[in-house]
């Protein structure tokens, strides 16, 4: 057992140690913060979509940006789709669970907001047609994937594309990244 918890860890790494010297990456994760850091000081938001562990990541990083990261500060206005429980079952069953996080955009996004779509895949219906509705109302539109970048790739103003096809490193390192992208924004503005 002891060495399969150790190869876990060196896959983790060995992940992390791809995207370190991935430089068109890093600037991409550089651009999406100043696109962040853009729509907050004009009064936007932040939006983020996923579905499972990708939910849990697009509430962990609103919370750490409309919260506090490392510092007391004002807190930004950046918020997680899927919260409302009563709305994500009403729409899912009204319409259609591809339809839930659209919808939410088209509510409340607005041009010059950032949305935040995050899986693995890139192929969630629901995050895709979140991205594509952004993008029709003037988002800015970030997907954070695996390697490929599925069909999100297509409606991604920036793509954070890790470079793996194992869900878990992958969402390892979105975790990572979604870190930094919060510390960063946190710098800038406090």
């Amino acid at each position: 057992m002891k060495t399969a918890i150790r190869d876990s860890f060196s896959q983790s790494i060995g992940v992390k140690q791809q995207c370190l010297a991935d430089e068109p990456l890093l600037t991409t994760i550089e651009s999406v913060a100043q696109a962040c850091i853009a729509t907050f000081r004009a009064g936007g938001k932040v939006l983020f979509c996923g579905n499972g562990g990708s939910a849990s990541d697009a509430q962990h990083l609103a919370a750490e940006l409309s919260g506090r990261f490392y510092k007391d500060r004002k807190p930004l206005y950046a918020e997680a789709l899927h919260v409302n429980s009563s709305y994500l079952t009403a729409v899912a069953n009204d319409y259609s669970f591809d339809e839930v996080y659209a919808r939410m955009v088209e509510a409340a996004g607005r041009r010059g907001d950032v949305l935040v779509g995050i899986s693995t895949s890139g192929n969630s219906p629901n995050v895709v047609k979140a991205m594509q509705k952004a993008q029709q109302q003037g988002m800015t539109t970030v997907g954070m994937t695996g390697a490929t970048g599925g069909k999100l790739q297509q409606y991604a103003d920036f793509l954070i594309n890790i470079p793996s096809t194992d869900t878990p490193r992958i969402q390892e390192a979105h975790i990572l990244v979604g870190h930094i992208l919060c510390e960063q924004i946190e710098k800038e503005l406090f």
